[in-house]
């Protein structure tokens, strides 16, 4: 899909976030002299087609008091890792899980669940609820806490 100035004009005006008002498709719109009708569809197209991967809220854990947030990896069967890791994605103190390829003999984690407490008690007691759903499929995991908040941002254009 190849990008016009319609497009462009989007992402420029949705790079730092969309507006935080009951109707944001409209609002943007509005500044883009177009409709919100039009600017769902061109959004929509850019999802179809991979040029945005999705649309979603992202949360400041740490403002919302969850300040203990700890990426938990795992070594799981991979015959089962998918299966299994759909589940822990339900979880409610899980904010995303994957899989990753393994890079041994260094790092033998294939799923990575990123969990969120307000202590590190608490993320280790989501660790432990999710240890007990792999059961014996689990060979090995660990914790990584987080040590600092790291800027996240969306699509950026140039303006080169």
């Amino acid at each position: 899909m190849a990008l016009d100035e319609l497009d462009r004009s989007l992402i420029r005006a949705t790079q730092s976030g969309l507006p935080l008002v009951p109707r944001p498709y409209e609002a943007i719109g509005a500044t883009l002299g177009v409709s919100g009708e039009q600017v769902r569809e061109r959004m929509q197209a850019m999802l179809d087609a991979g040029l945005i991967r999705r649309i979603g809220a992202v949360p400041n854990h740490y403002r919302l008091g969850f300040t203990a947030n700890g990426m938990s990896v795992w070594d799981v069967a991979d015959d089962v890792v998918d299966t299994l890791g759909e589940r822990i994605g339900l979880l409610p103190g899980v904010s995303h899980c994957y899989r990753r390829p393994r890079k041994l003999p260094v790092w033998p984690y294939n799923l990575f669940a990123m969990l969120h407490g307000r202590s590190r008690e608490e993320v280790e007691q989501q660790a432990s609820q999710i240890a007990s759903m792999l059961g014996s499929a689990c060979r090995a995991h660990d914790i990584l806490y987080s040590t600092a908040i790291l800027k996240k941002t969306g699509l950026r254009l140039s303006e080169s």
